[in-house]
């Protein structure tokens, strides 16, 4: 039987030195992850750029932001070489970045925009490889895994309703919600418990977390909530996670 997890298990840890904690800004608090790292991960495991691993700029574009900003993306594909020489189907990545931005002296242009849009496209598409997984699942800080049974094993077994993720998985979440979207806590549990009770679970069941993170999932989640509530808007949710 294929080992599935193989490449997500090789690449999901980086190292402490590939990691900077952001200072400032909504995501004050979060871990900032080298980019260069992640392409030293993929040609170790896959090979060198354009013979183990390569990628395509698919699409750039521009959008008008708020107060006269403008924002820059760039679609990108990303491919891996299998081990009969042939590649693999192309992993999307959309990524953006601030190309004019309003500054307290006024409006300052930046042509790194484009650059910078590739940059964070490229790390979307690894992460669906299992590219520093640990840091966006808020298992891995830098030092030690934080809440995590004996080995490092976080699998837990499947129907087991007794078992509820890590108090490092919940700050995660806590945190994306508040830094990332400006919710309070008691707004995330409301949303947490509405997912669960979809799910059938608890609100802290680790399968839970499966579902909330990384922070597209959580924003996945959001959005259905927030449609549901629009639709529903004398519901009240249950306070509490």
């Amino acid at each position: 039987m294929a080992d599935n997890l193989k490449i997500w298990n090789a690449l999901k840890q980086p190292p402490p030195s590939a990691l900077k904690t952001i200072r400032a800004g909504r995501l004050k608090g979060m871990s900032d992850i080298n980019p260069q790292w992640r392409y030293q991960a993929m040609t170790e495991y896959f090979g060198p750029c354009g013979v183990g691993w390569k990628y395509e700029i698919k699409n750039t574009w521009v959008e008008q932001a708020s107060e006269g900003q403008i924002m820059a993306f760039a679609e990108i594909r990303l491919y891996v070489a299998h081990e009969n020489g042939n590649w693999s189907d192309p992993i999307p990545g959309i990524g953006g970045s601030t190309l004019v931005a309003k500054e307290s002296k006024g409006l300052y242009s930046s042509d790194e925009a484009y650059k910078m849009a590739v940059t964070d496209a490229l790390s979307v598409a690894m992460k669906m490889l299992g590219v520093a997984s640990d840091i966006y699942m808020g298992l891995w800080d830098g030092s030690k895994y934080k809440d995590a049974p004996p080995n490092n094993q976080s699998t837990k077994k499947e129907g087991d309703n007794t078992n509820e993720m890590s108090k490092k998985q919940m700050d995660f979440i806590l945190s994306i919600g508040q830094k990332a979207h400006e919710m309070t806590k008691e707004e995330i549990g409301d949303m947490v418990k509405w997912k669960a009770e979809q799910e059938n679970l608890t609100p802290r069941h680790w399968k839970m977390s499966k579902l909330l993170l990384p922070e597209e999932n959580f924003e996945q989640v959001l959005i259905e909530y927030s449609n549901h509530m629009r639709e529903n808007p004398t519901e009240t949710g249950v306070k509490g996670f």
